[in-house]
């Protein structure tokens, strides 16, 4: 079996390669444009026809960068996630992740195995106040700089990175940091998807005009304002109590869930009680004019009063149904019902008015209203929020009940988290990629505790050195991202004491993972370099590297979940690896992986792919044994 090379353009050597994919996506609508393999971007201007802007004026948002900063988001990452099973929890069943990393390079390692799969993404990113800018992006190498940079300290122990006002490229710098953020992000999510970003001043304007043109005006949700300080912080001439929470669905297919609240029925049938929502539509637009079918009668039984005070309508009149009702507001004027005729007509049980979702009841004028039995124990999410679990002081009040002091500025509290995990949906994955103190893991910990839901997360956070002399480094913690996973270790063990039978159907576990260097030595065509290429060719894996990192690059870079279910086998003196995927098929792995051949297989309707050592002779039987 020959051995196949693991050059610069094989799949294993970089993440998902977004310009090419998008490219293939424009040949597949439109063929015209193709000439000899390659674009022919004339022809596309003259399919698109009108719809090209040409003139030199127009509405656009742009910075200085802007350009650099849209094609390193579709520059492909050579990196690798290399497994950390000692600083993990369950790492046998849990399928949740928290990855340490620069978050740039991690979210392009994360398009072909995430990409179109995260439910929600909730991220608190840098203000930009000039105190918290740490993501300065080199975009020659990104990777690089980030190897370079980790573990590096200024003369006080403290790595932070500032953007000072005095820098002419203040809000540029932060746009630039954003934008292929937000561009990958927006590849993760989900068609029914939605991300909330918290911001406070000094970015709101810039990062709502970033989400317009990423996700689509037309896909926004809300600027939600949370009341974090009711107290005002007092910096500035009129004291600050909120901050924002900008709200962004990837299609029109999102929605969102409403929110339990306290009701009390005062009536009730033989389902319960209700309240009274009347049918009429109150906007004042609409008449018979433009919603004919919304402007029809209904009559009503005045002699079937219930214990209610309420009477049975009926969308025809007979001797019994003789009191007409159309839709007038109190002005006389004509308006509309909220459902048509043939939504009423199911709702209506005739002369049964226990039984029917639709009644009439007699107003104090002698007049009469139109209603449906409302049981709704839910209301909207409203754009206000002022809840006392969402001020920044319980966000510090809580690590500090956990850590026995506080060791992280300012953490976003859990009840914010957990409100926008309500309304995101009770299952499915919730990114963060500026994870932090990992408050959103926590929040999800306690949000699936209450509700039952089957919700993972997937947290994201730069090992950012946190300075000698702070009160972190005094207790141990040398990074950011050390306080996280400790916290979502506490987190785990404390609702397992607290209920130890809900916390038995929970996951409470999380894979950690590591970004670095491909596991794999790319064949480099350097002429000065031909010796130790030659050298490095005859074993391409680094050797500080271990079968395991292989393996996870392998279900990273062929797009294979890293919480897939892993077994090992011996087969034929090797040790071998079996990664169900799902559907019936399954993936199979030697431990010494490379130099080596890939092969897929094909048997009992299944599909896998098997990973062949060069030493290992291929045949029946081992093909057999795969099975």
């Amino acid at each position: 079996m020959s051995m196949e090379k693991i050059g610069r353009e094989h799949p294993l050597s970089q993440s998902e390669d977004l310009t090419h994919d998008n490219i293939e996506k424009l040949k597949l609508l439109f063929p015209l444009i193709v000439t000899e393999g390659k674009i022919d971007f004339d022809v596309l201007k003259e399919i698109l026809g009108e719809e090209l802007e040409d003139e030199e004026e127009y509405y656009r948002f742009t910075w200085a960068g802007k350009i650099r900063a849209r094609r390193e988001a579709h520059k492909p990452s050579t990196g690798t996630l290399r497994p950390a099973r000692e600083e993990s929890l369950d790492w046998e069943t849990t399928q949740n992740l928290y990855i340490e990393g620069d978050n740039l390079e991690v979210l392009k390692l994360l398009q072909k195995s995430y990409g179109r799969k995260v439910k929600m993404i909730y991220i608190d990113p840098p203000y930009n106040t000039g105190k918290d800018f740490v993501y300065k992006d080199n975009y020659r190498d990104n990777l690089q700089n980030y190897l370079e940079s980790t573990g590096q300290l200024d003369s006080e122990g403290n790595r932070r990175s500032t953007n000072l006002d005095s820098d002419g490229r203040y809000h540029s710098n932060w746009l630039n940091m954003m934008y292929p953020r937000l561009i990958l992000a927006r590849n993760l999510l989900r068609e029914d998807g939605v991300i909330f970003i918290s911001i406070d001043d000094n970015e709101v304007d810039n990062l709502k005009k970033l989400g317009n043109e990423i996700f689509g005006e037309h896909n926004f949700i809300s600027q939600i304002i949370p009341v974090v300080n009711p107290g005002g912080r007092d910096y500035n001439q009129i004291a600050i109590t909120h901050e924002y929470l900008i709200s962004y669905s990837r299609s029109d297919s999102t929605e969102l869930s409403e929110i339990k609240k306290e009701v009390t029925f005062r009536l009730s049938d033989s389902r319960g009680g209700f309240k009274l929502r009347e049918l009429r539509n109150r906007n004042p637009k609409f008449h018979s004019g433009n919603r004919p079918n919304l402007f029809y009668p209904f009559y009503v039984n005045p002699h079937s009063i219930d214990k209610n005070g309420c009477c049975s309508v009926s969308i025809n009149s007979d001797e019994n149904h003789c009191v007409e009702i159309k839709p007038y507001n109190s002005k006389g004027e004509e308006s509309v019902w909220r459902w048509g005729k043939i939504k009423s007509k199911k709702n209506i049980v005739l002369n049964d008015v226990d039984k029917s979702q639709i009644l009439a009841k007699k107003k104090k004028d002698g007049g009469w209203n139109v209603y449906e039995k409302n049981r709704k124990s839910t209301t909207k999410v409203k754009s206000i929020w002022s809840d006392t679990d969402m001020r920044t002081e319980n966000g510090t009040r809580e690590i500090r009940q956990m850590f026995g002091k506080t060791i992280f500025d300012h953490p976003k509290p859990i009840g914010l988290v957990k409100k926008i995990c309500q309304i995101s949906g009770i299952s499915g994955i919730v990114m963060d990629f500026f994870s932090g103190s990992a408050t959103t893991a926590h929040s999800i910990f306690l949000q699936n505790l209450e509700d039952g839901g089957d919700r993972k997360f997937l947290m994201v956070q730069l090992p950012e050195s946190l300075p000698k002399s702070s009160t972190p480094s005094k207790l141990g913690y040398k990074t950011i991202s050390e306080i996280g996973k400790e916290r979502i270790r506490r987190a785990a063990q404390k609702i397992k004491e607290e209920h130890p039978e809900k916390s038995k159907k929970m996951d409470l576990g999380f894979k950690v993972f590591k970004l670095d260097s491909s596991n794999i030595i790319a064949w480099d065509g350097n002429p000065d370099n031909l010796e130790s290429n030659l050298i490095d060719a005859v074993d391409n894996i680094k050797a500080s590297r271990t079968e395991e990192d292989v393996l996870y690059e392998i279900l990273s870079k062929y797009g294979l979940d890293l919480t897939s279910p892993i077994e090992e086998r011996p087969i034929e003196g090797e040790i071998v690896y079996k990664i169900n995927i799902g559907g019936g098929a399954c993936m199979y792995a030697w431990e010494t992986i490379f130099p080596a051949k890939l092969r897929r297989v094909s048997g009992n309707g299944r599909r896998r792919m098997t990973v062949i050592p060069k030493h290992v002779k291929w045949s029946s039987k081992t093909a057999d044994l795969l099975m």
